[in-house]
C-alpha cells in the first residue's frame, strides 16, 4: 500500500527533470542516501541558494537534515513532511516526497506546461525557479505594507481637507497684492542666499581643515622617519656588557648542566637507599 503512489512520484520526478531514473525496487528496502538525494534535490528546486548541509553520514546528521529539510519546506512552501517517514526511507518516505513533487509538478501545470508535449530529452532541460517568485511575494510584501501606511497617511491629511478648504478658498479670493508679493519675494531670496554664503563658508573652512591636516599628516611622516632611522641605529649599536652577559650566560649553562646531572644522581640515590632499607625491613619482620 506505501507503493502504491510510486508511478505517479516516479513520473512527476521525470517530468520535473530528475537526472535519475527511480524505481520500485529503490524503496523495498531503506535507501536513505537516495531519499537524501531526492529531497536536497527538490529544496533546491525551491530555492537554488538554499543552504542546508547535504552530509548524512552519520545518525546525529541524517536527523538533522531531516530537521532541516522539514522546516524548510513548511516555512518556504508550506508543506507539513512526517520526519518519522522521511527517516524510515522506505515507501512510506515516498508518500511524503509526493507532497512536495505534487507542488511543483503542479506549479508546472500551470506555466502551461503539458506532459504531452515534453519530448524525453526536454525533461532535464525544464527548470522551474521559485526562488525569483519568492523575491517577488517579498517585493510585494512590502509594497502592501507601504500602500498601507501611505492610505493611513492620506486619510488623515484628507481629513483636514475641511478646515484646509475654507483656509485655500480665502487665500485664492484674496486680491494680490504686488508690493506685499515683492516684499515676500525678496525675504525668500535674501534667504536663499544666506544660505548659498553660509555653504561658501563651509567649503572654505573644508579646504582649511585639509590643509592642516595635510600639514599634521607631513610632520607626522617627519616624525615616523626619525623614529626609524633612530629604531636602526639602536639595534645597531652592540651594548657595552653584552660580552660579560654572554659569557655569565654560557657559564649558566654549563651550571644548570650540571645541577641537571647531580639532581638526577641524587634521585637514584634516594631511590636506591629506600629499596635497601625497605629490604631492611622486610628482612627484620
Amino acid at each position: 500500500e506505501s507503493l502504491a503512489c510510486f508511478p505517479d512520484f516516479t513520473e512527476m520526478m521525470r517530468a520535473l527533470g530528475y537526472p535519475r531514473l527511480i524505481s520500485m525496487e529503490n524503496f523495498h528496502t531503506p535507501n536513505f542516501m537516495l531519499v537524501s538525494e531526492v529531497l536536497l534535490w527538490l529544496v533546491k528546486r525551491y530555492e537554488p541558494q538554499t543552504d542546508i548541509p547535504a552530509d548524512v553520514e552519520t545518525e546525529q546528521d541524517r536527523v538533522f537534515f531531516i530537521k532541516a529539510v522539514a522546516q524548510f519546506m513548511a516555512t518556504k512552501a508550506h508543506i507539513k513532511l512526517n520526519t518519522k517517514k522521511l527517516y524510515q526511507a522506505d515507501g512510506y518516505a515516498v508518500k511524503e516526497l509526493l507532497k512536495v513533487t505534487s507542488v511543483l509538478y503542479g506549479a508546472m501545470s500551470t506555466k502551461g506546461v503539458e506532459r504531452a508535449d515534453l519530448r524525453e530529452e526536454d525533461y532535464g532541460k525544464f527548470k522551474l525557479d521559485l526562488g525569483s517568485k519568492v523575491a517577488d511575494l517579498k517585493a510585494a510584501r512590502q509594497l502592501a505594507s507601504e500602500i498601507t501606511s501611505k492610505g493611513a497617511v492620506l486619510y488623515d491629511l484628507l481629513g483636514k481637507e475641511m478646515e484646509l478648504r475654507e483656509a485655500r478658498t480665502e487665500s485664492i479670493a484674496r486680491p494680490l497684492e504686488i508690493n506685499e508679493a515683492e516684499k515676500v519675494m525678496k525675504i525668500a531670496i535674501d534667504s536663499v542666499l544666506e544660505q548659498v554664503q553660509k555653504t561658501k563658508d563651509m567649503l572654505n573652512n573644508v579646504a582649511l581643515d585639509e590643509t592642516s591636516l595635510e600639514a599634521k599628516i607631513e610632520k607626522r611622516k617627519l616624525e615616523l622617519e626619525r623614529s626609524q632611522k633612530r629604531l636602526q641605529t639602536l639595534q645597531s649599536v652592540r651594548p657595552a656588557f653584552m660580552d660579560e652577559y654572554e659569557k655569565i650566560e654560557e657559564q649558566l649553562q654549563k651550571q644548570y648542566s650540571s645541577y641537571l646531572e647531580k639532581f638526577r644522581n641524587l634521585t637514584y640515590m634516594e631511590q636506591l637507599l629506600d629499596d635497601h632499607r625497605r629490604a631492611e625491613q622486610e628482612m627484620i619482620e
